[in-house]
């Protein structure tokens, strides 16, 4: 193979796969971001707590992204909203879909079996022990988008991958559907 094959086959990799190094990107500054919250902080709780925060504040946005690449999506009940997380928002965002498993009307939970944020990921000892929930964002995210379409939830993580358990879980319920509020200056 000459120089100039060589060079070429290997642009052609680099621009084939720019959305795995995106991800790769992504994941390693999320570890980061994570690590860097655990010296702030010193106390797992605490970490997890900033985590969900920072992923309410992600999900406020990227509803509204959500909703304009995906105008067909209608929701009828809380079971369909469930479904357009797991096949529309987590497809689009994280590319995977985890599987939903319905617990009444008013409750579901997402089953992740390979969460992209826990690769190249190993927690101490000491996280395992005292609950680090590495990726918190995630409920938080979730949490943020639904109350900006006026459906206020509990969002909790049942298990993780990197706590020793078999796959991530997260349990989405419902408490209440909100009243649309209209800023008082627009009246």
């Amino acid at each position: 193979m000459n120089a100039n094959k060589l060079k070429q086959y290997g642009e052609d990799q680099w621009r084939a796969k720019p959305d795995k190094l995106n991800a790769e990107l992504f994941v390693m500054t999320y570890g980061a971001l994570v690590m860097q919250l655990v010296q702030d902080y010193e106390d797992y709780s605490a970490v997890n707590k900033e985590l969900d925060k920072m992923g309410y504040n992600i999900g406020t946005r990227l509803i509204e992204e959500f909703l304009s690449k995906n105008p067909e999506v209608k929701c009828k009940n809380f079971n369909d909203t469930g479904e357009a997380i797991a096949k529309v928002g987590f497809k689009t965002f994280l590319n995977i879909t985890p599987e939903v498993v319905h617990n009444g009307s008013n409750e579901f939970t997402l089953v992740i079996e390979d969460n992209p944020l826990n690769q190249f990921v190993v927690l101490p000892d000491t996280a395992i022990r005292e609950g680090l929930l590495y990726s918190n964002v995630l409920a938080g995210c979730i949490r943020g988008c639904l109350e900006m379409i006026n459906i206020s939830t509990t969002v909790d993580f049942l298990s993780d991958e990197l706590l020793g358990q078999e796959s991530t879980a997260i349990k989405v319920k419902l408490i209440k559907y909100l009243e649309e509020q209209v800023p008082s200056d627009d009246m």
